[in-house]
């Protein structure tokens, strides 16, 4: 296998943040973590990652406005999947406007995740 695959995560919830971590670094990703849409961005124009997992509601940046700097701002194809709690189904709309290629309920299932994500990097 060639050099890791790079991912950017942008997660607030520490809890669901730390699973899926152990999961994808088990897998043999290589992962970095923000708390935040700001420093989503910042990990994304330093790392250049394969692909982009971002909660939709965060603090400072929310995950919509994640996409739209990576779509309009640094013109980046890197397919981007993201999370939401069920009930948010016009942000999940807009995310997929904006330029967002997968969606995934929370809570979700790790190993579904797991699954969606090496189908991105494929």
């Amino acid at each position: 296998m060639g050099k890791e695959k790079k991912i950017v995560i942008a997660e607030d919830n520490s809890v669901f943040l730390l699973l899926i971590k152990l999961k994808l670094e088990k897998e043999g990703y290589e992962l970095f973590v923000a708390e935040d849409g700001k420093k989503a961005i910042e990990l994304i124009e330093t790392h250049q990652p394969d692909l982009i997992l971002t909660d939709i509601m965060m603090d400072y940046l929310s995950g919509l406005e994640v996409i739209s700097h990576v779509r309009n701002v640094l013109k980046m194809d890197v397919p981007i999947l993201v999370f939401s709690a069920s009930g948010q189904e016009e942000m999940v709309t807009q995310a997929f406007n904006l330029g967002a290629n997968d969606f995934m309920v929370k809570p979700l299932m790790p190993n579904e995740l797991v699954i969606r994500v090496k189908r991105m990097l494929m």
